[in-house]
């Protein structure tokens, strides 16, 4: 559910040299491979998704850091 939906964006705008149905819901994304300009695109690309604008105090690198983090923050947003 949501988190398929995370992943397909991931896939989609995440720029990740790992297979992301693979990993691990807590694994660091920017060990991975995610950049600062990828975690942009997924950011606008989550916006999209589930129609929702993240806050400025969620513009942080720790909320797009992990699978579940992005989780957290859009059950946050009530996008969950």
């Amino acid at each position: 559910m949501i988190d398929q939906a995370i992943r397909k964006v991931l896939v989609e705008h995440g720029r990740l040299a790992v297979d992301v149905s693979t990993i691990d819901g807590e694994a660091d994304l920017y060990e991975l491979g995610l950049t600062s300009h990828a975690s942009v695109n997924v950011m606008l690309a989550l916006e999209d998704s589930f129609d929702i604008e993240f806050p400025d105090e969620l513009l942080r690198k720790s909320t797009f850091s992990s699978v579940k983090a992005i989780e957290d923050a859009l059950a946050e947003l009530g996008a969950a």
